[in-house]
């Protein structure tokens, strides 16, 4: 029977089929439910920089009402707070009750773009007692007077930032979208990064012709989203020292299989787990398990990395030769 252990973040796991966060991972039940389908970790939803400078101004606001309006209150008619929480209490509740009751590590997530005060919730987040933090960061470089040095500035500053509040392991999940990704990887690792999940999704917006407006429009990954993170942990594998984890595409055993072979440390759910419900897990666990008995691996670390780029006797697959192979050898079924 092939040994499913892997090491993520320096904590040693059951296997590496983990739900990520999602609307799942916010309720207790049914982080229970997780678990009990074999979830070997879990990922808490985001918490967003937004929220966090919302609830911190709007107390703010709340201590500064009528502050010199009146004689006898020069200061304003809230008392003067030194101790006093401005972030989302449930959040932190919702940590501390993971924590107390799942046997399993649990990692935070913190979802920002700028560096600022709220970072000192990643401070916050490990005093509760988390096993390690994932740092969401989605920035939309949509500002044409900021270039590329700019927005890659960020992102490294902001690790930076986080990483000097904490003691535990950070996973950074980032986009994509840069001109060298090898090489911001590699920065990102050097700026503090235990490990980097790949990838955000950016989610688009859509427009409604009735109201017309601008709208959210969540549509949920499909198993062909796996291509993209595929690719960039394949070219990964062997050239940052860091965990990989592979977000996005993950639907059935089949997709787990392919990113370990790559490269991954774990692989991540969500859609799957918000269209077929937690005990979907257990079903692509025990996929990957079987998998890997009938081909004969005796271990989940020896298959790792096997069918990476440094692994491959064609290295070029992943790169232009595929592009080229790609267009070339389609054919359509009209036959033209």
């Amino acid at each position: 029977m092939t040994d499913l252990t892997t090491t993520y973040l320096g904590m040693t796991l059951a296997h590496p089929v983990m739900p990520s966060a999602s609307p799942l991972t916010g309720d207790l039940d049914t982080l229970h439910r997780l678990v009990e389908a074999g979830a070997p970790a879990v990922v808490l939803p985001s918490l967003f920089e937004e929220q966090i400078e919302h609830e911190a101004m709007a107390v703010h606001f709340g201590l500064e009402f009528g502050a010199e309006a009146f004689a006898e209150a020069p200061a304003g008619y809230f008392p003067e707070l030194d101790d006093y929480n401005t972030g989302p209490d449930q959040y932190l509740d919702l940590v501390r009750a993971a924590k107390r009751e799942l046997p399993v590590p649990v990692i935070a997530s913190l979802n920002g773009t700028t560096k600022g005060g709220w970072t000192l919730y990643a401070r916050i987040l490990a005093d509760a007692g988390i096993d390690a933090l994932e740092l969401n960061i989605y920035v939309v470089a949509a500002d044409p007077e900021l270039s590329a040095d700019d927005v890659e500035r960020q992102y490294l500053e902001l690790v930076e930032e986080v990483r000097a509040a904490i003691d535990i392991p950070l996973a950074v999940k980032i986009g994509p979208y840069f001109s060298s990704l090898p090489h911001m990887a590699r920065r990102l690792v050097d700026a503090g990064a235990d490990g980097l999940v790949l990838f955000n999704r950016f989610y688009q917006p859509d427009i409604d012709l009735q109201a017309l407006d601008v709208i959210p429009d969540l549509v949920l990954s499909t198993p062909a989203d796996l291509r993209l993170p595929l690719r960039w942990t394949a070219i990964l594998y062997g050239r940052v020292d860091c965990s990989l984890a592979a977000s996005g595409g993950v639907h059935t055993a089949e997709e787990a299989v392919k990113m370990v072979l790559v490269g991954a440390d774990v692989t991540t759910m969500a859609a799957a787990l918000l269209q077929n419900g937690p005990d979907h897990l257990r079903t692509v666990r025990d996929g990957l398990a079987a998998w890997f008995d009938e081909n004969g691996y005796a271990s989940i670390e020896q298959a790792k990395g096997s069918l990476s780029q440094q692994a491959v006797p064609d290295p070029a697959a992943y790169a232009r030769a595929n592009y080229m192979r790609t267009l070339t050898s389609y054919h359509s079924e009209a036959g033209l």
